[in-house]
């Protein structure tokens, strides 16, 4: 296998490319909104110090991206690939925020589908860990076809447990939406 973790990713809206560090100042000035992260397990995301963490954790991953709006350049927010499972043929998508200003103008659709129709091309499931609480996301992931699987602690990085859905997509079930 040979999954490419930070592909360049775009369509008619969005622009999805490798998160680099010195993306620090943009992606923060987004994230630094704490509407974004009030039903998100690690509600203080949106402090600096706290997502200093956050970005810090996003860089080691080597699979985070920064995603702009095609059309004003303007950034979106973020997600990334992480713990590709090459025996299992499974990867996970998730630590995704967006910008209010792009909420329920189908951004967090776009976002997913091409990450999900490039993990498809390598794998055969993708998972996704939801906040417990984070209900806006649930019904996102949802409305793309995932299952909730089944539920777990997590530990971000560098941040305590929190508890977690753990949904799933297959790639059959992606390739035979609609």
């Amino acid at each position: 296998m040979n999954f490419d973790l930070q592909p360049i990713l775009e369509n008619n809206l969005i622009k999805v490319v490798p998160l680099k560090a010195d993306d620090f100042e943009k992606l923060y000035a987004v994230a630094s909104d704490p509407l974004i992260w009030e039903q998100h397990p690690n509600k203080d995301r949106y402090k600096r110090d706290v997502f200093e963490n956050f970005f810090k954790g996003a860089m080691e991953s080597k699979g985070a991206f920064i995603v702009y709006d095609k059309a004003t350049g303007n950034v979106v927010g973020s997600s990334r690939y992480y713990e590709l499972e090459e025996e299992n043929g499974s990867v996970a998508v998730g630590y995704t925020f967006i910008g209010r200003d792009f909420w329920a103008k189908g951004y967090n659709a776009a976002l997913k589908k091409l990450m999900l129709d490039h993990a498809f091309r390598f794998v055969d499931q993708v998972i996704l860990h939801i906040g417990a609480t984070n209900f806006r996301s649930q019904k996102a992931t949802e409305k793309l076809g995932a299952l909730k699987v089944g539920e777990l602690e997590v530990a971000y990085y560098g941040e305590p447990i929190k508890w977690n859905f753990v949904y799933q997509i297959d790639k059959e079930k992606w390739e035979n939406r609609n």
